[in-house]
């Protein structure tokens, strides 16, 4: 099942879709997808009313396409995750994931705008597996009960400026934090269709020209670790968004002249 919020910002609703292909609004259930309904019966609920015919179909189709996930509380990326994006940034494969934050107002729907910040010269891209808590995660004690906390998965945007991040001291943060720098989305697909999260395509692709093309296969430290592992250091709450490392293909990663991001720049993902 996929589960979307469509409409201006600030103003999405949720809807899911039908086996059909059509959109059907959700609102009936929940008034947002946010953590509460992720934690409680609101996916059982909407998948009961969708085979039950009795949700009202969008009066208009989508336009607009919102971050498929309301105000998480936090993101949590792994960093160096792929081998072959550790050899082309010239950083070691780590023995333990490498956890940072991004805040949740990085968080804005996959067609929207990205705004380069000021000074910038460095804004590169980074396509992501992206995964949603439904279900609290602490301390678990092992890695194969860690999946059953996963509400869905959605694609992650994961942009970053290098200058910021790696050239001006300190963690991180600076690099990963500007406004705009987590599109997420379009929707949040539930663990029925992802049968494996290790089997997953991700490409991205810059003004039309492909710059990264890998598969989930390839991580260092799979979903389920992942969750497990940071379970050990904090809480996972519903609605909580992991994202789970870039493949090779970033800018970062190419000969100089590295081709980071310019204005108007049209970048896709899948």
């Amino acid at each position: 099942m996929k589960l979307v919020r469509v409409g201006p910002p600030g103003e999405e609703r949720p809807a899911a879709q039908g086996a059909d292909g059509r959109w059907f609004d959700i609102s009936e259930v929940s008034a947002d997808l946010d953590g509460a309904f992720l934690a409680g019966d609101g996916i059982a609920q909407v998948r009961d009313r969708l085979a039950s015919g009795s949700l009202p179909p969008l009066a208009t189709e989508p336009t607009r396409f919102g971050a498929p996930v309301a105000r998480p509380g936090k993101i949590l990326c792994v960093g160096v995750n792929y081998r072959a994006h550790a050899d082309e940034t010239s950083l070691d494969v780590p023995a333990e994931p490498v956890l940072f934050m991004k805040a949740p107002d990085t968080v804005i729907g996959p067609d929207d705008e990205i705004l380069i910040p000021r000074r910038s010269t460095k804004t590169d891209y980074e396509i992501e597996l992206a995964v949603v808590i439904g279900r609290m995660a602490r301390y678990l004690d092992t890695v194969d009960e860690a999946l059953a906390h996963v509400a869905g998965y959605t694609i992650g945007h994961d942009v970053s400026e290098r200058e910021f991040q790696l050239e001006r001291g300190g963690q991180w943060d600076k690099g990963k934090n500007s406004e705009t720098f987590n599109p997420l989305g379009p929707w949040l697909v539930t663990p029925d269709e992802v049968p494996d999260p290790q089997a997953l395509e991700l490409k991205l692709w810059v003004n039309g020209a492909l710059r990264q093309d890998a598969t989930t296969k390839q991580m260092i430290f799979g979903v389920a670790e992942i969750i497990h592992y940071a379970s050990q250091f904090m809480v996972l709450y519903p609605g909580d968004v992991i994202n789970t490392g870039t493949p090779s293909g970033v800018a970062l990663g190419h000969p100089d002249p590295k081709p980071y991001l310019r204005a108007g720049d049209v970048v896709e993902l899948q």
